[in-house]
C-alpha cells in the first residue's frame, strides 16, 4: 500500500507523453481484469443541482482492478492528506475481496484514472465512498465466483473464498486464484442482482488496528508532495500580489525584475509573473517590480466585524423551527440571553499551496496540493478553454488541508503560465501568499436567548446566527419551543466578508457547539445544578448520552456545581454522522490571563470504526488544532488587507501546549462506518470556555480566548 501512490507518480514524471494511451494504462499497472458495474444512482452530498453533483462515475469499473499476480488496485478520486485514507480503504476493500490487504494498492486523486469525486472534505471518504467502493468490490468477487464456477464445473454455492483464491469445499484440491482467472483480459459483465457487502462479523481486517501505511515514507522524507516534484527544463514561478484584497493594479514597472539573469517577465492581463530556472532567482525577481494599485476598501476590520454583520442588510432564513418561542418564554422561571463572537480563522496548514505544470502537445498535466483534483480539472478546462480530456489533475501527498486546499487558485495558475511559456512550471506559494488568499473560516454571531423552568428542564431555546454556516446548530437538546434563525448576506446584494471564507475543518460546527454549549452551562450553574446531570435531565439522543457517560468514567469525573474552583468543563456535539463529548480541565492564572489546558478526554460513537489507531490519531489531532482556535488564532484585518500573514504573529499550537489526552471509541460493529476526521474538534473551544468558568467563575463570550479577554473576563466576574 504505501509505495504504490509513490511509484504512481515517479512513473508520471519520466520524460514520456503524459497523454495516457490505453496500451500505457496497462504498462503501468499490469495485466489484469476490468470489472464493468451498473451505475449507482448519484448522491448529492452538497446540495448542487444534479448537473454540478457528479458525485459517482457512470462506469464502475474505475473503483479496482485485479491484475495477474493477485494484487488488488484501488482507484478513488479521494486524495490522502494526513487523515489516513491510504490505509483504511484498503482494509474495507481486502474484507470484501477476501484478499490480505497488503495485496490493495492505492491509486489516488489522477483524474485520469481514479472515479469522479466531488472532493476530499466534509470526512466523507469513509462514510460515502467506502460503502461504494465496498459494493463495487461485492460485485467483483461475484463475478469472479461466477467465472470460477463455470471454469471449475461446480455451482457458485460451493465455492469458497480465502486470500484471493477460490476453492470447491468438497475438493479443497481444486482451486483457482483471482488472477488466473483475469489472464490479462478484460472482463465486461453485469449481475442482475447486486450481492449484498461483506457480514461485519466477518471481518478480517476492519476493526483491527494499524499505522498509516505511509507512515514510514513521511518520517524518513521519501514521501513525495508537489514542491518536491522535478521535470526537465522545469522553471520556478513568482505571481506578482497586490498588497490588499481592496487593491486594483493601476501601473507596473518590471525593468528591475528583467535586470536579474535568468529572469523572464510574463504578462496576461492582471496576471503579471517572473520565471526563472533558479527559486531564489525568482524569488529575487518579484521584489524588483515596481507596481502602483488604487484602494477601494470596505469600512471593517477586526475589531469592528461583528457589529457589521449585526448591521448588514440580511436575508432571514428560519432553518427550523418547533413550539412556540413566546409560550416557552411564558413557561420560563429563568430567561437568558448571550451572544458570541467567532472570529475569520486561517488554515495553516505546514505545506502552502502548490502545483507543477506541463503542456506536451495538447494536453496540459497539473500536480497539484488540492483537495479536489477534479474541481482543479474542470477549473482549467473552463480557465484555459481546453477540453475535458486534455487536461489531467494528479494529487500527490498534501501536507495538510483542513478545507483550504478544496481550492486551487495556484493550479490554474500553474497552467496558466506553463501554456504561456511553453515550459513547465513549478508555482509553491510563499507563507504570505497563503495567508493572503486563504479562503478563512468565516466570522461570525451567535445570539441565544434560552430559559428554564424551576425543575431545571429547558423550556425554549430561540438560536440566532449571523454569517455563520449552520452546520452544528441542531439544538441537540429536547426543548419543547425552539427556533433556529440564519441571517446571511442577499444574493446580489453588497459583500459581508470583505475576502473570501469557506470550509474550515468541521465548518462552523466549532463556533455553534461553542455557543450552544456554554448557554448550556449557563442554565446549568443558574439552576444550581451539576452541567453533567443538567446535560443528561434535558437530553434523549441515546447516542449523546452514551458518550456523556463514557467520557465521565474515562475521566473520572466527580459531580459538583460550578464554579467550584477545580476548573473542568464539558461539552457535547455532533459532527459528520458521529456523536462526541468531551471533558476538560484547566488552570487559570488570574494574574497574567494565561489558560493551561491540563488534560481532555473525548468519547465518540463514529459507528463501525475501521481503523482504531487511525481514528485515535485524528481524535488527538482534531484536540490539538482545537486549542488553537480556542487561545490564539485570530485573522486581523483592516478592510482588505490581512495584517498578520505568518506564524510570527499567527500562533498556532505549540508542542508544549499538550494536555494529557484520553480518547474512547464505543464499540459499533453493527453500525454504517460515519466521519472521523472532524468530530472531535468542534467541542474544544465550548469545553475550555467552560473549564475556565468552573476556574474562576468567569464566562468568555469570544473566541480566541487570549490572556487580554481572559483577564476582561475576570474583571467582570
Amino acid at each position: 500500500m504505501k509505495e504504490e501512490h509513490t511509484k504512481t507518480q515517479d512513473y508520471l514524471q519520466k520524460d514520456k507523453p503524459h497523454g495516457m494511451e490505453r496500451r500505457d494504462f496497462f504498462k503501468i499497472l499490469g495485466g489484469g481484469i476490468f470489472i464493468f458495474f451498473r451505475p449507482w444512482a448519484a448522491i448529492d452530498l452538497l446540495g448542487l443541482p444534479a448537473e454540478q453533483a457528479r458525485s459517482l462515475p457512470k462506469d464502475y469499473n474505475a473503483f479496482l482492478r485485479i491484475a495477474e499476480d493477485g494484487t488488488v488496485t484501488c482507484f478513488t478520486g479521494k486524495i490522502e492528506m494526513g487523515q489516513g485514507i491510504i490505509t483504511s480503504l484498503p482494509q474495507m476493500m481486502a474484507d470484501e475481496l477476501n484478499v490480505q490487504v497488503e495485496k490493495v494498492k492505492m491509486v489516488m486523486g489522477d483524474t485520469d484514472l481514479c472515479p469522479y469525486d466531488q472532493g476530499t472534505w466534509g470526512s466523507m471518504s469513509t462514510r460515502v465512498f467506502g460503502p461504494n467502493m465496498r459494493a463495487a468490490a461485492a460485485e467483483a468477487k461475484a463475478v469472479l465466483l461466477e467465472l470460477a464456477s463455470t471454469q471449475m464445473g461446480v455451482p457458485v454455492s460451493q465455492l469458497e473464498v480465502r486470500d484471493g483464491i477460490i476453492t470447491d469445499a468438497k475438493n479443497p484440491k481444486s482451486s483457482v486464484s483471482y488472477g488466473q482467472l483475469a489472464k490479462g483480459k478484460k472482463i465486461e459483465k453485469f449481475l442482475d442482482v447486486k450481492p449484498a457487502v461483506e457480514d461485519y462479523t466477518k471481518f478480517t481486517y476492519v476493526g483491527k488496528s494499524y499505522n498509516h501505511s505511509d507512515a514510514n515514507i513521511k518520517v524518513t522524507g521519501e514521501a513525495k508532495f508537489a514542491g518536491d516534484l522535478k521535470l526537465p527544463g522545469m522553471v520556478f514561478a513568482r505571481i506578482l500580489r497586490p498588497p490588499s484584497h481592496g487593491a486594483k493594479l493601476t501601473s507596473v514597472d518590471y525593468s528591475g525584475a528583467e535586470k536579474i539573469a535568468g529572469t523572464k517577465v510574463v504578462r496576461d492581463g492582471d496576471l503579471i509573473a517572473v520565471i526563472n530556472e533558479n527559486r531564489e532567482s525568482a524569488d529575487e525577481s518579484i521584489v524588483k517590480i515596481k507596481a502602483e494599485y488604487s484602494f477601494d476598501e470596505m469600512p471593517v476590520n477586526d475589531r469592528t466585524i461583528f457589529e457589521w454583520m449585526l448591521k448588514a442588510d440580511s436575508n432571514i432564513n428560519v432553518l427550523r423551527s418547533s413550539g412556540d418561542i413566546e409560550a416557552g418564554r411564558q413557561a420560563s422561571d429563568k430567561v437568558f440571553e448571550s451572544e458570541f463572537h467567532d472570529p475569520y480563522l486561517a488554515h495553516t496548514a505546514i505545506e502552502t499551496h502548490t502545483a507543477l505544470a506541463q503542456l506536451e502537445g495538447d494536453k496540459m498535466t497539473v500536480w497539484a496540493s488540492t483537495q479536489s483534483p477534479f474541481g482543479l480539472r474542470d477549473g482549467i478546462t473552463r480557465e484555459l478553454g481546453l477540453p475535458e480530456e486534455k487536461v489531467r489533475v494528479i494529487t500527490p501527498f498534501i501536507g495538510g488541508g483542513f478545507g483550504g486546499k478544496g481550492e486551487y487558485q495556484q493550479g490554474i495558475e500553474a497552467a496558466k503560465l506553463a501554456k504561456l511559456t511553453g515550459k513547465p512550471v513549478m508555482l509553491i506559494w510563499t507563507r504570505d501568499e497563503e495567508f493572503f488568499y486563504d479562503t478563512f473560516h468565516p466570522a461570525g454571531v451567535i445570539k441565544i436567548k434560552s430559559g428554564i423552568d424551576k425543575s431545571g428542564l429547558i423550556k425554549f431555546w430561540d438560536y440566532n446566527l449571523y454569517y455563520s454556516g449552520a452546520r452544528g446548530s441542531d439544538t441537540l437538546y429536547d426543548v419543547p419551543n425552539s427556533k433556529t434563525t440564519h441571517y446571511e448576506q442577499k444574493r446580489g446584494g453588497s459583500p459581508v466578508h470583505p475576502f473570501g471564507t469557506g470550509a474550515w475543518r468541521a465548518p462552523n460546527n466549532n463556533a455553534n457547539t461553542f455557543a450552544r454549549e456554554v448557554q448550556i452551562d449557563i442554565m446549568a450553574a443558574a439552576a444550581g445544578m451539576d452541567p453533567l446531570e443538567f446535560r443528561l435531565k434535558n437530553l434523549k439522543d441515546e447516542n449523546l448520552r452514551a458518550c456523556l457517560k463514557a467520557v465521565a468514567d474515562k475521566f473520572g469525573y466527580v459531580a459538583g456545581k460550578t464554579p467550584s474552583g477545580r476548573g473542568i468543563g464539558i461539552a457535547i456535539g455532533i459532527d459528520a454522522g458521529s456523536w462526541v463529548a468531551h471533558m476538560a480541565e484547566v488552570k487559570v492564572d488570574k494574574t497574567t490571563g494565561k489558560v493551561q489546558v491540563i488534560r481532555i478526554a473525548c468519547a465518540q460513537d463514529m459507528g463501525l470504526c475501521v481503523n482504531p489507531e487511525g481514528a485515535t490519531i485524528q481524535m488527538e489531532g482534531c484536540i490539538m488544532m482545537g486549542l488553537g482556535y480556542t487561545l490564539t488564532e485570530e485573522v486581523l484585518f483592516e478592510g482588505g488587507n490581512i495584517q498578520n500573514r505568518g506564524f510570527d504573529s499567527y500562533t498556532i499550537p505549540r508542542f508544549s501546549w499538550l494536555p494529557k489526552i484520553d480518547t474512547v471509541i464505543l464499540e459499533r460493529k453493527d453500525k454504517p462506518p460515519q466521519g472521523g476526521g472532524e468530530p472531535a474538534i468542534i467541542g474544544i473551544g465550548a469545553v475550555v470556555a467552560n473549564a475556565i468558568f468552573d476556574a474562576t467563575g468567569a464566562r468568555l463570550y469570544r473566541m480566541p480566548m487570549t490572556p487580554a479577554r481572559v483577564l476582561e473576563a475576570l474583571k467582570k466576574a
